[in-house]
């Protein structure tokens, strides 16, 4: 009995050790620092209306399908149905290398439009009133223990306008919980 206890045990470490993936078909998304866990939000990554300075998680993105030359992040609260779907909390942008196969994209600071090198604004938040701010906004419930997540989307850009023109693969991974 000790033994079959002890490999449940063993099992249940195991499992949760294993990294935060979302995936579709062969496209998967990790987080690429270890703050992040999809649990909870980390410290600090809220909004600036409650004291954060946040940024958006850096992703790593494996298994992206062939002519995919960007990959689009819509960033949505779950719990909260007016930001809850198609990049409530704003949409960015990433550009992919030639054939590339697997990126990690950059953190892009939160409540600005000013993006670096190699990222885009989408489309900015739909956040109003005091919640309002440039860009990404970041998870702003203030700790009402709201859900986030993100849509990973890769995607065909013209290069010249910066305009989506097909969706090729699409995953979802849960950032966690303010």
């Amino acid at each position: 009995m000790k033994s079959v206890k002890f490999g449940l045990l063993l099992a249940i470490a195991a499992v949760a050790l294993l990294p935060v993936v979302a995936s579709a078909a062969d496209m998967t998304v990790v987080f690429a620092d270890p703050a992040w866990t999809g649990d909870q939000i980390p410290e600090g990554q809220h909004c600036k209306k409650f004291g954060g300075n946040a940024a958006t998680p850096p992703l790593t993105v494996s298994g992206m399908p062939a002519g995919a030359n960007a990959i689009v992040v819509e960033f949505n609260d779950k719990s909260y149905n007016k930001l809850s779907r198609d990049g409530g909390h704003g949409k960015v942008g990433f550009l992919v290398p030639d054939g590339e196969t697997e990126v990690t994209l950059i953190a892009v600071p939160g409540g600005t439009d000013a993006l670096p090198g190699g990222t885009w604004l989408v489309k900015k938040n739909r956040a109003k009133g005091a919640w309002r701010s440039d860009g990404y906004l970041p998870p702003c419930s203030g700790g009402q223990r709201n859900t986030y997540a993100a849509d990973v989307i890769a995607v065909v850009v013209d290069l010249a306008t910066m305009e989506v023109q097909e969706e090729l693969a699409e995953t979802t991974i849960k950032l966690g919980k303010y």
